[in-house]
């Protein structure tokens, strides 16, 4: 059946993907309950649908996966300098 995936977890990997769904970090969860979902037999279309989200990003998700293991859908910070909060001094004045 299309968008049907060949994905699979061991054991270990589903219990550390079900603990990751539990994360207060949202990215994180929706990308552990796609591969979770993924496991379970659903399809690409029920799972963009279900989230929100492109087909592409959840083929992108589950292809981390494979490459990465859980490991891979945590998240990461992006390279480069700290980004700064608040405004800087006189911004918004007029």
């Amino acid at each position: 059946m299309p968008g049907r995936s060949l994905l699979s977890t061991t054991e270990a990997q589903r219990v550390d993907l079900q603990v990751l769904a539990r994360s207060r970090e949202r990215g994180e969860a929706d990308r552990a309950r796609a591969v979770l979902l993924t496991v379970a037999g659903w399809t690409r279309p029920q799972i963009t649908e279900a989230f929100g989200v492109r087909e592409d990003t959840v083929r992108l998700w589950r292809s981390g996966f494979m490459k990465g293991g859980v490991a891979a859908l945590k998240a990461t910070v992006a390279p480069g300098p700290m980004p700064v909060s608040g405004l800087w001094p006189g911004a918004g004045e007029k």
